[in-house]
């Protein structure tokens, strides 16, 4: 009888459980796709400030650091598989922000 009941348990709790973490798999790479878009866009505005001699050494430099950052903020919101609104909110002011100082400095006239 304990034996019965302890994988009765186990059944229940695995049909529980597992589906919740296949689907936080499943939307792992999909919860931060308008974020990757966004940093993408900023890395080819950055590229092109450099083409054409927008950007200093020095800004591009800045502007690289911080896209590397905010990529690390994005994969510490990731790493527990699921990114909250809060984490997502906050990354997003840090795109904002990025994408202010990639204007400014492109249009400085240095």
């Amino acid at each position: 009888m304990k034996k019965l009941l302890s994988v009765v348990s186990i059944l229940i709790w695995s049909a529980l459980v597992v589906p919740i973490n296949l689907n936080a798999w499943n939307l792992h790479g999909q919860q931060t796709r308008s974020i990757d878009r966004r940093e993408a866009r900023q890395s080819r505005r950055i590229r092109s400030g450099v083409r054409s001699g927008a950007l200093t050494r020095r800004e591009t430099i800045r502007l690289a650091r911080q896209q590397a950052r905010i990529r690390a903020h994005e994969r510490r919101a990731k790493a527990d598989g699921v990114v909250t609104r809060r984490e997502r909110a906050s990354i997003q002011r840090q795109e904002n922000r990025a994408n202010r100082n990639i204007y400014r400095k492109k249009h400085n006239r240095r």
